[in-house]
């Protein structure tokens, strides 16, 4: 196993150097120089729509098809099926809207307690549109676990939609349960991948639709859709009349930020470069990604010891598995008032549902939700004693 320097990773964000300790990365990341580089190089470099008679409309081109082969490495993936958006959640909006032209009523739909909004109420609006049934999936609130999503499937399932991981707990469902028991009957399976693509090496060929966000794991912001160009090609999504109907080209509104897709594939190729050993930028990227979580998962676990001793403090979550993510709340203290202070300490840990809210009202916690400490790659022992040393001035 490679080893993971976490000191010369910290070098290369120059955000970092304003002093925070950031907890914050699950609302998104703090951007390496390199992708700051490709941006602005891309912006100042000659552009224009793609295509092959200038060399402006070629490198509109090229970037592209880089980006696309680049999030294709990342997710073990098809870069034909490979669709770049604003965000998640207006990829996610604009999949629900197609896919519900094929529904109706006596059709249903699956959504999760657990899930971040963007991966919910499209759906769930989407359903009711057509008057398709809406299916709920509970999660325990004191392990965070999914339950058994078996007895809510049936021939009418046309969608399933559920987290890799809780952008709030952490929490990664079993999708291999999951993915097996959705394959015994027709229905599509839509995976956010938002929060976990950050953080563990991934492989999307189990979903038949794979959603994540490149600011999330060093990118600018925008949003990935993966799917199987087969797939796609069966879909029929709205769009402008001399736009292109290929695939993926199909389900991209207007002209793609060239410069942002840039930095898409300069974030990858930086995290292909932390630690990552292979023959190709998949290898190397998986070889990350397993260097990464080994640091950021030891981190978790002794912050979340320490945090666990302080009897103020309530952890939410016992999942078995889990991103480094720990949502608690202070005792006597509004999450806000906790955020608030910790900020003071130059500790970056936000407050809140995070979007989230479904499961904040299913945790007792309602909208308000709770204190979120995020670790990321750049996150060191420094970082993890300021925040248990701020939370302790707290309770003091």
């Amino acid at each position: 196993m490679p080893d993971f320097d976490v000191d010369a990773v910290r070098k290369q964000f120059p955000a970092l150097s304003e002093g925070a300790a950031h907890f914050d990365g699950p609302g998104g990341s703090q951007t390496p120089q390199v992708v700051a580089d490709a941006v602005a190089r891309t912006m100042t470099s000659a552009l224009a729509n793609r295509g092959s008679l200038t060399p402006a409309e070629r490198r509109a081109d090229e970037i592209v098809g880089e980006a696309r082969q680049a999030m294709a490495d990342l997710l073990g993936s098809d870069p034909n099926g490979i669709v770049f958006g604003r965000s998640m959640t207006q990829l996610t909006y604009d999949f629900s809207r197609t896919l519900a032209k094929s529904w109706g009523p006596g059709d249903e739909v699956v959504v999760t307690r657990l899930d971040h909004d963007a991966n919910v109420r499209p759906w769930v609006q989407a359903a009711e549109a057509v008057g398709a049934t809406v299916r709920w999936l509970e999660f325990d609130p004191v392990t965070t676990e999914l339950d058994d999503i078996t007895p809510l499937l049936s021939e009418r399932t046309k969608l399933v939609a559920v987290t890799a991981a809780s952008n709030l707990l952490g929490t990664r469902p079993d999708l291999e349960a999951i993915t097996a028991a959705v394959r015994t009957t027709d229905a599509l399976l839509y995976v956010d991948g938002v929060h976990l693509t950050a953080h563990a090496p991934i492989d999307t060929s189990f979903a038949d639709f794979y959603a994540c966000s490149p600011y999330k794991f060093f990118g600018p912001h925008c949003g990935v859709l993966s799917a199987s160009p087969a797939l796609l090609e069966t879909l029929n999504p709205d769009k402008l009349l001399p736009s292109s109907n290929a695939v993926p080209e199909r389900f991209e509104l207007g002209t793609l930020p060239y410069e942002l897709l840039a930095g898409t594939t300069a974030a990858i190729d930086f995290i292909a470069g932390l630690g990552g050993v292979g023959e190709n930028r998949r290898e190397r990227l998986l070889s990350s990604l397993m260097v990464l979580e080994i640091h950021e998962d030891t981190l978790r676990a002794e912050l979340e010891s320490r945090l666990g001793a302080i009897d103020a403090i309530t952890l939410h979550g016992k999942a078995r598995r889990r991103t480094p993510t720990l949502l608690f709340s202070v005792a006597g203290h509004e999450p806000v008032a906790v955020s608030t202070k910790l900020a003071e300490y130059g500790v970056n840990a936000p407050s809140g549902s995070f979007y989230a809210i479904e499961t904040s009202r299913h945790l007792g916690l309602g909208d308000t939700g709770a204190t979120r400490a995020g670790l990321a790659p750049y996150t060191d022992q420094s970082d993890v004693d300021r925040l248990v040393e701020a939370v302790e001035r707290l309770v003091a």
